[in-house]
């Protein structure tokens, strides 16, 4: 079966995961660090085009290759669109061996006690029927926490852990990501309860239940071993979450046994403007670099 394939490597394979998931929300900022502004684009139709074409350009070149990339985290509008001819996630898994992820949230509620969880997702289901019918392993879905708030951060966990069981009854991987803003004065104290959290959701699930988590790189240096260490998680990934890859990577290689899963970070350098031979080089370097720290 696809899925276990799948599960072996994101388990066993050394690599990192790519986030190439900015929606209709992050887009424009994302295409503005690529060179692309709004006045080269007329409307939502146009812009996501123009966001298509950077990812194509980042998939199909020959440095974003499995030895080093392991996962792709696609948006649903990148998933129905195609590269080379096929749909983007099944070039992604049969061309490239790389496994894709489907980010499934709608974007963040109004900051409250703290923090912001996920918006509803009344049609989660309809997505997720509509991605089995590609070679999708997982899901992402984000929430932020901003304050120390125990009541506002077992809210966005039990949120997540909510939804991540919905993903897994209809056979798909679930990338559990409740991010800390890095610019909180108090940011360690939104990891410890964070971790507390985590670990007692963790612990109710069932004997079949897994899930992946994604988590803002801590303040303290492997303080989320006994996340990397738990059974009934396969992957614990980390987001660049605004650091710039230098800083995330060096953060990184502090966290034994976490993976980068960048998104700014990933893609910092690249331009519309660039060259092929220019992008790829600049790609190559990214890529390395963040594949170095994701061995350690």
């Amino acid at each position: 079966m696809e899925y276990d394939k799948q599960l072996q490597r994101i388990k066993n394979s050394s690599g990192f995961i790519a986030a190439l998931d900015q929606s209709g929300g992050s887009t424009p900022k994302a295409l503005e660090n690529y060179g692309v502004t709004s006045a080269d684009y007329s409307d939502d139709s146009a812009m996501f085009d123009l966001v298509h074409e950077m990812r194509a350009r980042i998939i199909t070149c020959d440095s974003f290759d499995n030895e080093r990339v392991l996962g792709a985290i696609l948006f649903e509008d990148t998933m129905d669109r195609k590269i080379n001819d096929k749909p983007t996630a099944n070039y992604l898994w049969e061309d490239k061996n790389i496994v894709p992820f489907l980010k499934v949230d709608k974007g963040l509620a109004e900051q409250m006690n703290g923090v912001q969880v996920m918006r509803p997702m009344p049609d989660l289901d309809v997505l997720l029927d509509k991605a089995k019918n590609y070679p999708v392993f997982g899901t992402k879905m984000r929430s932020v926490v901003y304050e120390p708030n125990v009541d506002g951060i077992e809210l966005v966990v039990q949120q997540q852990f909510d939804v991540a069981k919905q993903i897994i009854s209809k056979g798909l991987m679930p990338i559990v990501e409740p991010e800390v803003d890095i610019n909180g004065a108090q940011k360690h104290e939104c990891e410890v309860i964070l971790k507390a959290s985590i670990l007692q959701n963790l612990d109710r699930l069932n004997d079949e239940q897994q899930v992946m988590l994604k988590l803002t790189l801590p303040e303290e240096a492997g303080f989320y071993q006994e996340l990397i260490e738990h059974p009934k998680v396969l992957k614990v990934v980390a987001l660049s979450g605004g650091y710039s890859r230098s800083d995330a990577c060096a953060k990184l290689k502090q966290n034994p046994g976490m993976i980068a899963s960048f998104s700014r970070a990933f893609t910092e350098g690249l331009s519309k403007q660039q060259s092929d031979e220019a992008f790829s080089a600049t790609i190559n370097n990214s890529i390395e670099e963040i594949y170095e720290a994701s061995k350690v």
